[in-house]
């Protein structure tokens, strides 16, 4: 049966890439030949796929066109071309892969498309604006700063009482207290760090990403599930998928328990689902796969961004002393806050530059086109997955001089102030980037300002960092140790 099943499979996605091979479109992009079934997949570093997509993006330019399995491909290395692109409603679906569509089933908000997509990004924008995710200040932003300020100081207390004698790895205690700001925010709770649902669910969605990024091929080649190995990949996936479910389950219950209301997307899709019976988006199934985007998305990126920035601070002292003399100068004693981001330019052209340097989505989140449609003087197809190459754009000597190195000061104008190139992309563009943006933002912001203002980072004695990096669903630090001096 097995193996009818994987001929089957095998059968329809040669079919797939002899109508690709033939359709009458002779305007697609430019790219490398593959070979049946497999496409270019083959050629594709799975460690290093953004170097392997940027590669092909410098041989056949900005609109580069491949087969990837049974999905066709476009990567964009041009940012004019994506902001184009992805202002337009016909680039807002999500590419055909076989997890968003097998494992999440378009629910959510990152797998989501048409109607469903609409109505649950308006619904997440409203309450991250009620919550004080806004650009000015005000009543509302405020007390999400204190929010996320009493977790800052949560943190700095602990690093001050940690032994730092050969330096400590900054990845597990960072994770629970960014984790925090999350849980916050989105289930209206936060744990302590030794509490073990806590421990599970983060080794849960550590497991999660991990096995993510191992079923890569499923994607792209859906039989494979039938093969031992992505099969149980798939068990573990789907199982874990559900026990997290099964949680949410309890803390809606504990939520429905209790009479208050709370600033948090739990309580407010709760709400809506009560009030707003009309809506078919408010759902059961809806409702646990948008809390699991919502705090893994949040989570991943910018836990990933801040370990590089910690990072990078560490192995560049002087960088990092240009930002605390900065802050010296214009806070004197003063704890940085929100309102400081207009003035320690320093340390905001800093988290930008290991945003540019350390895309912590070097492929971007692909998009999908949801009919025929066209890039430039090409044609593409409806269906086609469009990545967005961020690393590409991000390490392009055109846009960026010198573009491998890290300097802060090419996000600093010649009057003091900040700039934003318009390579610059760390949220993408367009009706699909990033709805959290300015939350992630201000956690970047306080985080690092607090911990600057706090603390000298080093690297221990006789210890090399690795700045590479590892490659899975987000690009993310090897292991490694960091000291944290109190600053006098």
């Amino acid at each position: 049966m097995i193996i009818l099943l994987i001929f089957l499979g095998v059968f329809l996605i040669f079919l797939v890439y002899i109508f690709r091979k033939n359709r009458k479109t002779h305007r697609l992009p430019p790219g490398p030949s593959g070979i049946p079934l497999f496409g270019y997949l083959p050629w594709i570093n799975s460690k290093r796929p953004h170097v392997s997509f940027t590669e092909l993006a410098r041989k056949y330019g900005p609109i580069c066109g491949l087969q990837m399995g049974s999905v066709y491909t476009v990567l964009l290395s041009d940012p004019q071309l994506v902001r184009q692109a992805f202002s337009k409603d016909t680039f807002a679906g999500r590419a055909p892969l076989y997890l968003t569509h097998g494992i999440m089933q378009g629910y959510g908000l990152i797998c989501a498309e048409g109607n469903l997509w609409k109505d649950q990004r308006r619904f997440v924008a409203g309450c991250l604006k009620n919550f004080g995710m806004t650009k000015l200040p005000g009543i509302k932003r405020d007390r999400l700063e204190e929010r996320i300020l009493a977790i800052v100081n949560e943190y700095t207390s602990k690093l001050k009482k940690l032994t730092m004698e050969d330096g400590i790895d900054p990845c597990e205690t960072l994770h629970h207290y960014l984790g925090n700001v999350m849980n916050d925010i989105v289930f209206g709770k936060v744990y302590k760090e030794d509490d073990e649902v806590w421990k599970w669910l983060r080794h849960l969605q550590e497991e999660g990403v991990k096995h993510v990024g191992i079923a890569g091929p499923l994607n792209f080649l859906p039989f494979f599930r039938f093969l031992p190995r992505y099969g149980k990949v798939m068990e573990l996936l789907i199982d874990g998928k559900l026990k997290t479910h099964q949680h949410y389950q309890t803390i809606i219950d504990e939520h429905r328990a209790r009479p208050e209301k709370m600033d948090n997307f739990l309580a407010a899709f709760d709400d809506a689902m009560n009030t707003d019976t009309n809506n078919e988006h408010f759902t059961q199934q809806q409702f646990y796969h948008l809390l699991a985007d919502l705090y893994g998305a949040g989570v991943d990126t910018t836990f990933a961004t801040f370990r590089w920035f910690l990072l990078f601070m560490a192995a560049y002292p002087d960088e990092q002393k240009k930002i605390q003399d900065e802050m010296d100068e214009l806070l004197g004693q003063k704890v940085p806050t929100l309102e400081d981001r207009l003035i320690l330019i320093r340390l905001e052209a800093a988290i930008a530059e290991t945003q540019r340097l350390r895309s912590v989505t070097p492929v971007g989140i692909p998009h999908g086109t949801t009919e025929d449609t066209q890039i430039g003087d090409y044609d593409i197809p409806k269906g086609t997955m469009i990545v967005p190459l961020q690393w590409a754009i991000h390490t392009d000597p055109s846009f960026w001089h010198d573009p491998l190195s890290f300097k802060p000061e090419r996000f600093i104008a010649e009057d003091g102030s900040l700039i934003k190139p318009k390579a610059f992309l760390p949220y993408q563009a367009g009706k699909r980037m990033c709805v959290g943006d300015e939350l992630s933002r201000m956690t970047l912001f306080l985080f690092g300002a607090r911990i600057l203002h706090s603390f000298v980072l080093s690297v221990p004695s006789g210890m090399r960092l690795d700045l590479e990096g590892e490659c899975g669903i987000t690009l993310v630090p090897k292991p490694h140790r960091l000291i944290f001096t109190p600053r006098e």
